[in-house]
């Protein structure tokens, strides 16, 4: 029987034996398929051969997030996180015990994925035990850098892109897709007391911390989300050409994403973007549409 990270860690025999390659590969696609549920909409899409590679680095980007949102306790989380940091070191100088990092080292080196993006996760994770407040756009960008962008362009990496001009589309999605998260969640991030709001947006806006903890809907808040919503739009509309220079099959995945995030902003801004008292949300039938829109417009682009 496997577990679930936030189990894993609390289990010495789990924690302390070794792990063999085809059990350790088990576990990764258990972790994506079955523990998190909405990873086989995405993998789907994509070639067989790279399922096993996807389910390997889902699996990190998994565990990190675990260890920093679903942890009792900031301390006991960064420890876990500089732990996990250790354990990555280790693999790329050879040494794995994990069973994330047995099946992971495999697909680090078949498709030349650097240690970079997977170190910048665990900071991004970091951060959040220690910084629950952004002055502005830029800090936020900042973040996004960290938490958001490198997912990005490890899927590239899997998928064989390594170039600047596609890792600067791709980073443009991701950020947007960040951004769309935050303003969906923002009810959901207060009760973590993580305010992703740049608070020089509400100062401009007239909308005190107090107000936005006493989730006080009004015109002024509105208007702060409005150029909230703004700020991803555009982000999300600068990252739109990238699905058009890539293979067929992950254009799709990657438009997904992208026309999801923009569906997120549309709800937000048709509820009078109060996200205080209703979070928006795409239900299952609006997802095949957005899953049908996505393979006519491949199907069109591909006969053009």
């Amino acid at each position: 029987m496997f577990l679930a990270p936030t189990d894993f860690v609390k289990s010495p025999e789990a924690m302390d034996r070794a792990w063999a390659p085809a059990e350790s590969l088990a576990y990764t696609r258990w972790l994506a398929t079955h523990h998190y549920e909405n990873f086989h909409v995405v993998s789907f899409l994509l070639p067989k051969r790279l399922h096993q590679d996807f389910y390997n680095v889902y699996a990190f980007c998994r565990w990190a997030d675990d260890l920093g949102d679903e942890i009792e306790g900031a301390a006991e989380s960064l420890r876990l996180l500089a732990w996990w940091r250790g354990e990555l070191q280790s693999m790329h100088a050879g040494r794995v015990r994990h069973p994330v990092f047995v099946a992971l080292q495999d697909t680090a080196a078949k498709h030349q994925l650097s240690v970079e993006p997977f170190d910048d996760l665990i900071t991004a994770f970091v951060q959040d035990q220690t910084v629950t407040r952004y002055r502005s756009f830029e800090e936020l960008f900042h973040y996004c850098r960290y938490s958001a962008n490198p997912v990005g362009r490890l899927v590239l990496g899997l998928c064989g892109y390594r170039d600047a001009a596609r890792y600067a589309l791709s980073d443009a999605t991701c950020t947007a897709l960040q951004l769309a998260n935050f303003w969906q969640d923002v009810t959901v991030d207060l009760e973590k007391d993580r305010v992703y709001l740049p608070l020089d947006l509400l100062e401009r806006h007239g909308v005190s911390l107090g107000d936005l903890f006493a989730r006080r809907f009004n015109a002024r808040f509105a208007g702060a989300m409005k150029e909230a919503i703004g700020v991803a739009r555009e982000l999300f509309i600068q990252g739109l050409p990238l699905a058009n220079q890539v293979d067929r099959r992950l254009a799709i995945d990657l438009d997904l994403f992208s026309r999801g995030g923009l569906k997120i902003l549309d709800k937000i801004e048709r509820q009078g973007f109060d996200v205080l008292g209703a979070r928006p949300a795409i239900s299952k039938t609006e997802r095949v549409g957005l899953l049908l829109s996505a393979l006519t417009r491949r199907a069109f682009s591909r006969a053009a």
